[in-house]
């Protein structure tokens, strides 16, 4: 019997820190970094970075939901960014660092639009929430070298980190969940 994988898709700033809190866990057999919601077919980084495509970064998560729910993928998404911020995130400014749920069936659309109705009422931010939920749209994977990024280069990726200041975010309003940062 062959396993029925899913997919999710997250624009969460950069891609470089997207791709290892997902890739940790079991039922998660890829996720590549990429770029999706634009207007230009097959763009380049330069073209997403310079802003001429439309497109954010993003990561492509494949799944197998019989071991991993989409529920608890959306779970550790919210866990990865600031999601009041609209003009990028952490020291990645400007609109292809900007967040979005890029959902690939009806269910992940209600999941997702649950999801962000439950942090909003949660209380844990004094901003309104402006993570976008939208359908999912062509997803171009980039360049081979910024494929696992976190492991090709650990101390590159590490230094990123602590600059961005993601991970003090993260420390700050997430006092529970995901540790595999």
């Amino acid at each position: 019997m062959t396993k029925q994988l899913e997919k999710a898709t997250f624009a969460g700033g950069c891609f470089w820190c997207m791709v290892k809190p997902f890739d940790q866990w079991d039922g998660v057999h890829q996720v590549l970094s990429g770029y999706t919601g634009g207007h230009t077919a097959n763009p380049t980084y330069e073209q997403v970075k310079a802003g001429a495509t439309g497109h954010l970064e993003a990561v492509e998560i494949v799944y197998d939901p019989a071991v991993i729910s989409y529920k608890t993928i959306l779970d550790l998404y919210w866990q990865q960014i600031d999601p009041t911020d609209d003009g990028g995130q952490f020291q990645d400014r400007g609109d292809s660092y900007r967040t979005a749920i890029f959902y690939h069936t009806v269910e992940q659309e209600q999941l997702a639009q649950a999801s962000k109705q439950e942090l909003e009422e949660s209380g844990k931010f004094q901003k309104p929430i402006v993570t976008r939920i939208l359908p999912a749209a062509p997803f171009y994977p980039a360049e081979e070298y910024h494929q696992d990024f976190y492991k090709k280069n650990p101390d590159e990726y590490h230094a990123d980190r602590v600059q961005s200041g993601r991970d003090e975010f993260i420390e700050a309003h997430w006092t529970e969940g995901n540790s595999k940062q």
